[in-house]
């Protein structure tokens, strides 16, 4: 795990005494709410619909027992008891008093965290894999070039300003679990002909207005050339992108407005006076920051553990959890464990203080105080011995956290919604709520299988409905919450844009839509099809006949 070094103790440090004085003339009168805006969202602090909210970055989604033992108490000092982790591996805290802020980014300094960049038109918090490092199917360690990337835009001066905010995601595996295709820039570690590792370089994907999926502007860029590419891309962009419009000032509309051959010149050209600047990677320094990602001090064991299948064959309970969320491990002998936040009929990816307290703990005891968060709002712990699962299993289970649904119906992603957010049309964690407690059967769940529902409360899509298999978009008719259904989304290799259906179902109704969405596809599907394959082979009309058919 990446530790500062003086140069983020000191930046960090600075900006907090910055905010401090900033938040002093806002509460004086000095400052206008139109003046302190810019100032409190390049501190990551957001006025929504009741409150302040301030969303805390989590770089790659890795943290520490000890910092998320900070997370919960600031939940239980400073806000109501508990916290959010986001679609961007952040975490957010949505009842903050404005006059207490500046004591928050204080506590979180002194954990090494902080909330630059978590808004604003500037580079945002770099995604990764949640499973980096543990992952038995990964190339390399994405989190390494998260982190070099971090060091590199972090308050850079010529990409504090962009056109619109800006994602990148990195991911390690050919099995994308980082949804690199809808990001600004999506890199994926590639092996070349060889046998070099470097990345493929994917442009324009994003969500939103306006759904893209994101093209590959180069198949293999080796490695001391990262940040040269990244620069040169960000350049383009700066210089071209638009600033006239909001809804077309993101990236995918300058790539689209420009066509992708012509975009992939722009850059290459850029990237001819740059490449072999002072941005060139020395391989010294690559090594330097792979150090902090050494891989913890495992144990040699064997892969069969006798223990854990008795206690798997002899508690049904427990092997409905091993079958859901616990993925393999490239180290024998040990697994990697998701932890759901999303027990049935609570707020998709909240956790209490308590939970937080709990999970510091567990990572601590099973997981050499390691923890993930994941783009799909759950916790992992990646490093956790067979032997030890089911102590594990049982010790999640007291604290409300042991729900088997990881990837299933009930595992939704759902954005704050109209219970929270100003941009909002429709609620979102009601209709999350309603869902999992119609599809409460695990039993049912299971036989369904993989199916991901995703659901935003306006088109801003910060629920990634645009990529769920069901996709659920809250729009307003009239003063009325009303549901747009798409179907057929993806955001892994396989990435689609899902289609919609036909007209929005209102909030009374649409769970029962859902479910009419499920019975068909179990009605028609093939032996062992999941549900994008059968989406894939028969298409929207017959789920669209059987959703219309008393209409």
């Amino acid at each position: 795990m990446y530790r500062y070094d003086e140069f983020d103790h000191t930046l960090v440090t600075e900006r907090v005494h910055q905010f401090r004085d900033q938040v002093e003339r806002r509460l004086s009168g000095e400052l206008t709410e139109d003046q302190f805006k810019p100032l409190r969202l390049m501190n990551g602090l957001y006025l929504q619909l009741h409150a302040y909210m301030l969303r805390v970055a989590v770089p790659y989604g890795t943290l520490s027992s000890t910092q998320m033992r900070k997370l919960a108490y600031i939940a239980r000092r400073y806000d109501k008891g508990y916290g959010h982790f986001t679609t961007r591996q952040n975490i957010q805290f949505n009842w903050p008093k404005l006059e207490e802020t500046p004591d928050i980014l204080a506590e979180l300094a002194e954990v090494e965290m902080h909330a630059i960049q978590t808004s604003g038109n500037c580079i945002r918090n770099t995604t990764s894999d949640q499973f980096a490092g543990a992952a038995a199917d990964e190339i390399e360690d994405p989190r390494v070039y998260c982190e070099i990337i971090r060091q590199w835009s972090t308050l850079h001066p010529e990409f504090t300003f962009l056109p619109r905010k800006f994602k990148i995601a990195v991911t390690g595996a050919d099995h994308d679990r980082a949804a690199v295709r809808v990001h600004d820039i999506g890199l994926q570690m590639r092996r070349n002909e060889a046998g070099e590792v470097g990345f493929e370089v994917i442009v324009g994907g994003g969500l939103g207005r306006t759904p893209v999926i994101g093209q590959t502007i180069r198949e293999f860029l080796p490695k001391q050339h990262l940040l040269s590419y990244l620069e040169a891309i960000l350049r383009v962009y700066n210089q071209l992108g638009r600033r006239d419009n909001l809804y077309k000032a993101r990236i995918k509309i300058l790539v689209r407005s420009e066509g992708i051959e012509n975009f992939a010149r722009l850059v290459e050209e850029e990237w001819s006076h740059i490449k072999d600047s002072a941005l060139q990677l020395p391989e010294d320094e690559i090594t330097r920051i792979e150090t902090y990602f050494a891989p913890p001090r495992y144990e040699r064991l064997e892969d069969t553990v006798r223990e854990f299948e008795v206690k798997r064959f002899e508690d049904r309970d427990f092997a409905s959890w091993v079958r859901t969320n616990v993925t393999a491990h490239k180290e024998p002998g040990y697994a990697v464990a998701t932890i759901s936040l999303k027990p049935t009929g609570k707020p998709p990816g909240d956790a209490s203080a308590w939970q937080m307290d709990a999970v510091a703990d567990l990572a601590e005891s099973y997981s050499f105080s390691e923890i993930r968060v994941t783009h799909e709002q759950n916790l992992v712990l990646p490093n956790v011995r067979k032997a030890d699962l089911y102590a594990l299993w049982q010790s999640l289970r007291d604290v409300e956290l042991a729900t088997p649904n990881a990837g299933l119906l009930s595992d939704m992603i759902a954005c704050p919604g109209l219970d929270y957010c100003n941009l909002a049309n429709a609620r979102s964690i009601p209709v999350a709520q309603r869902i999992s407690e119609r599809f409460s059967d695990l039993e049912r769940q299971h036989d369904i299988g993989s199916l991901k529902i995703k659901i935003s409360g306006c088109i801003n899509a910060c629920g990634h409905h645009h990529v769920g298999h069901i996709g659920l978009l809250g729009v307003d008719k009239k003063g009325e919450e009303f549901y747009q259904i798409t179907l057929g989304g993806s955001a892994d290799e396989n990435t689609a844009i899902g289609k919609i259906v036909g007209p929005a179902f209102s909030y009374d109704d649409v769970v029962d839509a859902v479910e009419k969405i499920v019975d068909t596809y179990l009605n028609i599907r093939s032996e062992d099809e999941e549900f994008s394959d059968t989406f894939r082979r028969v298409g929207l009309t017959p789920f669209k006949e059987t959703l219309y058919a008393a209409h």
